[in-house]
């Protein structure tokens, strides 16, 4: 994959919005609709295993397939197109078109305190960013891209 097309992928605080469960492209979306459909109308059956397999934790299908099917439904585009949709204080969207830059550390301000993100998360953008800056994106995007991103 070369670098614009990571850049489609990577947000610009460097994190992998391909990995991101409302990522309309990604993984976790695809899975989620394809598990779904294989499902079918597992509803009837659930109910059954109940009482055929002796088993309670089919009493909660009903949560599982709405999880599921949120999973399957959200839409996120990727911060480089769209507000983010899960860190509603995220600063980083307008900043890196501000500074005219593709990710924070190609910024001289890095790591600043703009990003509007709390402490866990701020700390995880600029891990990931040093490691982008000291190898690359290329190189980062390969060293990742089959990691969870949870």
């Amino acid at each position: 994959m070369n670098y614009s097309q990571i850049k489609k992928r990577l947000a610009p605080c460097g994190l992998h919005c391909g990995n991101c469960f409302a990522f309309a492209d990604g993984d976790i979306n695809k899975t989620s609709n394809k598990l779904r459909k294989s499902l079918g109308d597992f509803d009837i059956y659930a109910q059954r295993f109940v009482d055929l397999l002796d088993e309670p934790v089919f009493e909660k299908y009903g949560d599982f397939k709405k999880l599921l099917s949120y999973f399957a439904s959200v839409d996120c585009k990727g911060c480089r197109n769209e507000k983010c949709k899960l860190f509603s204080n995220c600063n980083v969207r307008d900043c890196h078109k501000t500074k005219k830059v593709d990710f924070c550390y190609q910024c001289s301000e890095f790591p600043c305190d703009n990003t509007g993100f709390d402490e866990h998360l701020y700390n995880r953008s600029v891990t990931i960013n040093s490691r982008i800056k000291e190898i690359g994106v290329e190189e980062y995007y390969n060293e990742i891209k089959d990691v969870p991103r949870y």
